[in-house]
């Protein structure tokens, strides 16, 4: 399950940083919401979109970047 939504700042969430973020400017935060789905957003952009997963597809998307078949 994937799915977006335009105004991050609207989740009822507590943000955190990926521990592979750097300390520049391209960093992705994470937050846990209610039934287990992850969202995630762009840090500069608070309020811009999100893109929300499912645990599974987050490890699915994860797993193919780091294989690099994405």
């Amino acid at each position: 399950m994937t799915t977006t939504i335009r105004d991050a700042s609207t989740l009822p969430v507590a943000w955190w940083k990926s521990s592979r973020s750097d300390t520049g400017a391209q960093c992705v935060e994470c937050g846990l919401l209610d039934g287990g789905a992850v969202a995630v957003r762009d840090s500069k952009h608070p309020a811009g979109p999100a893109i929300m997963f499912s645990r599974t597809a987050l490890a699915a998307m994860v797993g193919a970047v780091s294989d690099g078949t994405l």
